[in-house]
């Protein structure tokens, strides 16, 4: 299930900057799992040629440091159990993924807007501890705990 907490979180197992984290701590490996191909393809619109290269329509061949900081995030979320990442550098195009690697795996991130998951979910906030499965409740749910109500 995914997990969501909006607002800045406490913690050694909380990573604010999941793009300078990836940078330092990614293993290669990951980069040419199929998943972590998909999701360079659909964000970033980049090609896996190996697990130290990328092809982006932008900037050519190029390391992985150079991945958008949603796709890093994404990658991180997926391989990553030990962390909880905030999500809120990545965009919407970034929620079907998130959804995604949550069907496998509880996942944990922080927010700092409301991200657009669609109308078919079930998602955890975790400020109000409300399980929430459409867009209504969840908007309803993530004013609420933005504002700190």
């Amino acid at each position: 299930m995914l997990n969501i907490y909006f607002g800045d979180k406490e913690g050694s197992k909380y990573i604010y900057n999941p793009d300078s984290y990836f940078d330092h701590w990614y293993d290669p490996n990951w980069l040419v799992k199929d998943l972590s191909k998909e999701i360079i393809k659909a964000v970033d619109k980049s090609e896996v040629i190996g697990p130290n290269l990328i092809q982006s329509p932008v900037f050519g061949a190029m390391s992985p440091d150079r991945l958008s900081g949603g796709t890093k995030t994404l990658i991180l979320i997926d391989n990553d159990n030990e962390h909880i990442f905030n999500a809120t550098h990545c965009g919407n195009n970034c929620a079907p993924y998130l959804l995604k690697i949550a069907e496998n795996k509880d996942v944990t991130v922080t927010l700092e807007y409301i991200m657009d998951f669609g109308t078919d979910f079930e998602i955890k906030i975790l400020n109000t501890g409300n399980v929430v499965n459409n867009f209504d409740d969840y908007f309803r749910e993530a004013r609420i705990a933005l504002r700190g109500e």
